[in-house]
């Protein structure tokens, strides 16, 4: 059993925030995300996309963005479940929750903030007929451990940040014996600066690009073997490869976290904004998870809606405690 004082589903930008804001309140945070790494779609979708609306940053890389959260969290030594999503959720007697994950982890906490995003995330797989006999046995929808491709020949299929980043590192890297990127357009959906890498690379022989086509077909005995390309002018093309990786982004849902008898609107989370609650006392909602009258999904409100939660979460935790409000300009960060 985990037990802490925040229990943080989701470790977005907004999640990651909450923990410092709860550390100047000396409240520990143990964090959840289905991912494998923190950071939420800024790490996973779009780590090399440029963010423009940060206060203090005219402009900052997604993934930038993650590296300093992270490091402005580190005084307070969260903990992090990574790579099993919450499903349950129980009230005690204590009116403390028990939160467990999909692997059967247990976290005990007074709070539970819901900071997931627009949700659980799900790769969005390409409709090829036997892709899912293959599932683990050649084929991936996300890249966790580089070197799980070490002298392997690997086809990416994908045209945004994900498939372009990817292809870059396994071939500069000299991890993937062979790198080869599948998209199905001419143009790319990605930062410009990955785009030219991909083609500086392609021309240099380093990867093998194939636009205007797409995978259609899989096949191999007991696990994967080659894969089947249909090209828009040179018709079918067959690759020998060990890995099929589409990387087509991921689609949220709420997922478990819709059965939890939370009240729900169009798909989110219907919270106070006096502080984020929601209907069941002592769960909060805050960033993109949430809806109320007015309602921005700015990752900056997202930073507001977790203060004013965790101001709310100290009161619940400690009743007979008053909290003054001590600027961090006058007493500085004091970790744990």
């Amino acid at each position: 059993m985990i037990e802490t004082d925040i229990i943080i589903i989701g470790t977005g930008p907004v999640g990651l925030f909450t923990v410092f804001e709860a550390g100047l309140l000396k409240l520990k945070c143990h964090l959840i995300d289905s991912l494998p790494q923190p950071g939420g779609q800024c790490s996973e979708i779009y780590p090399k996309k440029p963010i423009y609306d940060i206060p203090g940053f005219p402009t900052i890389l997604a993934g930038e963005l993650i590296d300093n959260l992270m490091e402005q969290a580190a005084p307070f030594k969260p903990g992090f479940t990574l790579g099993e999503a919450a499903v349950s959720i129980e009230k005690q007697a204590d009116n403390t929750f028990i939160v467990t994950g999909i692997k059967g982890t247990k976290h005990k906490a007074p709070i539970v903030m819901i900071a997931g995003g627009l949700g659980v995330f799900e790769p969005r797989k390409p409709p090829i007929e036997n892709i899912l006999d293959y599932e683990d046995k050649g084929v991936e929808y996300i890249i966790k451990e580089p070197d799980f491709y070490k002298d392997k020949t690997c086809v990416i299929a994908g045209g945004g940040d994900s498939a372009l980043d990817w292809s870059i590192f396994l071939a500069e890297q000299k991890i993937a014996k062979k790198v080869i990127l599948v998209h199905r357009n001419s143009s790319f959906r990605g930062h410009l600066d990955s785009v030219q890498k991909v083609i500086d690379l392609a021309q240099r022989g380093i990867i093998e690009l194939i636009t205007e086509a797409e995978v259609v077909g899989l096949s191999g005995k007991d696990a994967l073997e080659s894969v089947i390309i249909h090209h828009q002018k040179d018709g079918e093309i067959v690759k020998n490869t060990d890995h099929f990786i589409p990387l087509f982004g991921l689609k949220p849902s709420l997922g478990p976290i819709a059965d939890w008898g939370l009240e729900i609107e169009k798909g989110a989370i219907k919270v106070d904004t006096l502080d984020y609650s929601t209907n069941i006392p002592g769960i909060y909602a805050i960033g993109d998870v949430n809806t109320y009258q007015n309602k921005l999904k700015l990752i900056l409100c997202g930073f507001h809606e977790g203060t004013l939660a965790v101001q709310s979460a100290f009161s619940r935790i400690y009743p007979d405690k008053k909290n003054i409000l001590k600027y961090t300009t006058v007493n500085g960060v004091q970790g744990f």
